[in-house]
């Protein structure tokens, strides 16, 4: 693995995400949005809110759009909204972010998990039908780290069974499937504006998207205690609204958001051309796009196989290279779960993707140094340390 890379000093650290960075650009615009909610003294949804949900309504092609305290809250008001309660099970994928399963046991419905796509990491469509059961009460593919689902084979077992789908698209505001948006794919699609998100606040903050009208007016009833006017509550909610000056710097980065996403699309590419010139790919297997996707690379993912990825992500730390493993354990074998009876055999791709991921630095500000410094220190490491050979069924289906 011979390359024409020239040594990097070992004292430039490159971090996992700048968000410092990512301020400098838009901290006029940022202030002034603050300063004026500070002047209307209006905190609590409001105006900002409005104009926010109407934004991102237009930006994901919804017809509503309504904000939340979080992303796990959407995911959480998304199922009550649908009926989903005690006794109901919810399918959704064992790799992923805890709070995809964490919503759906705090409803008090069941989380039935179905295995992966090795290629995406997304819930494997192909295997959805075996998991529906007479409790069956919704769908929850989860579009990880920027990529949308497999969601043709998903429509076909919702609308087979009458099934509803929530989507998990806390990772992938912007991604798109055979050209629709993210967030209008099921009947709710549900963000989160956690700061290191690709559309990030300055906190927590969430927002559902749905075409529903009976769907959207529930939903911002039960984000204010099930009120439903002049403390007038109508069924028990809770309290999980959007305050205002989230929502006005929301509405900056929203501005900025597609510059930002291109960005990352064309640092994932640089990272691809680097690898193939120093002809890492039978060892290091670079985030898939589907044919029929946008990917918004809210994470670049990578997958090192035959046990080296600790080592590997050991080197990268030690020499001042932000990295980190999204997930490294999937959700079946989660101490809280214990009592689903599931065994990490049971989900051997998610197994496999815990043990072998490894996300690098992707935000749009990274410099071409400092992607070049990240490829190279890489480089250098699996050239000193890996004999891995992904198999063969893989490279298979990646080309299908």
């Amino acid at each position: 693995m011979a390359g024409s890379f020239q040594p990097v000093p070992v004292d430039a650290p490159v971090p996992f995400i700048d968000l410092v960075a990512q301020y400098q650009t838009i901290r006029d615009e940022v202030r002034e949005a603050v300063d004026t909610v500070f002047e209307t003294q209006h905190f609590i949804l409001g105006e900002e809110v409005e104009c926010l949900e109407a934004e991102i309504a237009r930006y994901c092609d919804a017809r509503y759009a309504i904000g939340c305290a979080s992303g796990t809250d959407a995911l959480i008001l998304a199922l009550l909204a649908l009926g989903v309660g005690p006794g109901d099970e919810v399918i959704t994928s064992p790799f992923t972010f805890f709070a995809s399963a964490g919503a759906i046991h705090r409803v008090g419905a069941t989380p039935r998990f179905v295995d992966i796509d090795p290629v995406t990491y997304n819930l494997d469509s192909q295997k959805l039908e075996d998991a529906i059961t007479s409790r069956t009460k919704a769908i929850m593919p989860v579009h990880i780290f920027g990529q949308c689902a497999e969601m043709d084979g998903i429509w076909r077992v919702s609308t087979r069974h009458n099934i509803p789908i929530v989507e998990d698209a806390c990772q992938s505001i912007g991604a798109e499937y055979q050209g629709r948006r993210a967030g209008v794919l099921g009947s709710i699609g549900c963000f989160s504006f956690f700061p290191t998100k690709n559309l990030g606040g300055a906190g927590d903050g969430g927002i559902m998207t749905t075409d529903d009208p009976e769907l959207a007016t529930r939903l911002k009833r039960l984000r204010v205690h099930g009120d439903v006017g002049g403390y007038n509550h109508v069924e028990v909610g809770f309290n999980s609204r959007l305050d205002a000056l989230q929502a006005a710097v929301l509405r900056v980065k929203l501005r900025h958001l597609d510059d930002w996403t291109t960005g990352r699309q064309k640092n994932a590419q640089r990272y691809e051309q680097i690898f193939a010139e120093q002809h890492l790919s039978s060892c290091v297997e670079p985030p898939a796009v589907a044919h029929d996707r946008r990917h918004v690379y809210n994470q670049y993912t990578l997958r090192i196989g035959d046990g080296l990825r600790d080592t590997v992500m050991e080197q990268l730390r030690a020499q001042g290279i932000g990295c980190a493993v999204y997930y490294p354990i999937p959700l079946h074998m989660q101490k809280c779960f214990e009592y689903l009876g599931y065994q990490p055999e049971d989900f051997p791709e998610s197994v496999r993707a815990a043990s072998e991921v490894l996300s690098l630095p992707i935000f749009a500000e990274l410099t071409d140094e400092q992607l070049t410094r990240v490829a190279t220190v890489l480089t250098d490491t699996v050239a000193r340390t890996t004999t891995l050979r992904f198999p063969a069924q893989k490279s298979e289906r990646r080309a299908a």
